[in-house]
């Protein structure tokens, strides 16, 4: 199959200031801004390909700027699009903490701020679009407890491979996971930070196996990650260890589909994702209401649903009514 990584690169490869939108926004048309943490993983790619979508869609302008992970770049990308005197600015931020200078500098400009995915901790936020990730770890972790329960395992070594080290996105999906588990008799390794990426999930999983050579349960705060663990899984002939992840990756679906050990995801449509910030974004830029959260939603998908979802793209579909109309 063709790799994640490939694919990634090859788009990463692309100029990092993308406008889309130019040619069709009408004189009525709005400019918006979007300052994104990276494209150097696949959630992020479709993210900004379904915000580009709607923008298009509507008549508007997207200007785009990758930080890629440097939170110095991302302060001057979002400075960059105050001075353009953009409409409104989404972030998703590299740190929490780190963009709250630019943060402030746009409102004080008047222009409204959406964030998407990762929140910032800063006032001033118009409104945040995401997902209840703790909503997800724990949606995991309860199918995991059932599923040990079924087979009739007790007290499983879990070993847990982790986002990104303070992300908000990481503990959330740490914290519901450990929540879920509590009380149940299992133990939970805290494995290294992969950031996401499938490689470096690898390199964790082929030490981490030989550290934890009577592991039962492998969770990996994103498919991408649970995807590398069960390579090597594989090809150390471990197909007694089970694999669980987060964000509906449409190859761990079909994974899963295919029978095996891949028993649990929730599902994160980061396309959706990009289209309903683009409304919001819309909507605050006209100075209309917006909620101060939008939860995009999720749910989970285990072998026995599996079947419901489209997973024909990158990642599977899932797009519930979250916008009154």
């Amino acid at each position: 199959m063709f790799g994640f990584s490939r694919i990634v690169s090859a788009l990463a490869a692309l100029p990092l200031a993308v406008v889309v939108g130019a040619g069709v926004a009408g004189a009525e048309g709005l400019k918006i801004g979007f300052s994104q943490v990276t494209l150097q993983s696949p959630f992020y790619v479709q993210l900004k390909n379904g915000a580009e979508a709607a923008a298009e869609a509507g008549g508007d302008t997207l200007i785009f700027l990758d930080a890629n992970g440097d939170v110095s770049k991302q302060n001057n990308d979002i400075q960059d699009l105050i001075t353009q005197g953009v409409d409104a600015i989404i972030i998703n931020p590299v740190n929490p903490d780190a963009v709250v200078p630019s943060l402030e500098a746009a409102t004080a400009a008047g222009i409204p701020v959406i964030t998407v995915d990762r929140s910032i901790n800063g006032e001033g936020v118009t409104a945040h679009i995401g997902r209840d990730n703790k909503k997800m770890g724990a949606l995991v972790g309860e199918a995991l407890v059932e599923r040990l329960k079924a087979d009739g395992v007790e007290g499983a070594k879990i070993i847990e491979i982790q986002g990104d080290a303070g992300g908000a996105v990481m503990m959330d999906r740490r914290d519901g996971f450990h929540a879920a588990l509590e009380g149940s008799g299992h133990t939970i390794v805290e494995g290294p930070y992969a950031e996401y990426i499938r490689a470096n999930a690898v390199v964790a999983m082929q030490d981490l196996l030989q550290a934890h050579i009577d592991v039962k349960v492998v969770y990996a705060h994103n498919d991408d990650m649970a995807l590398g663990a069960l390579q090597v899984l594989q090809e150390s002939g471990r197909d007694d260890v089970l694999i669980a992840g987060v964000d509906g990756l449409s190859e761990a679906l079909s994974v899963m589909e295919a029978g095996g050990n891949y028993i649990a995801t929730t599902l994160n449509d980061p396309q959706y994702l990009g289209d309903v910030t683009i409304q919001v974004a819309r909507e605050a830029a006209a100075g209309k209401k917006v909620p101060g959260f939008v939860d995009a939603g999720t749910t989970l998908v285990t072998p026995e649903n599996v079947g419901e979802f489209p997973h024909d793209a990158l990642f599977a579909e899932y797009r519930p009514e979250v916008l009154a109309r």
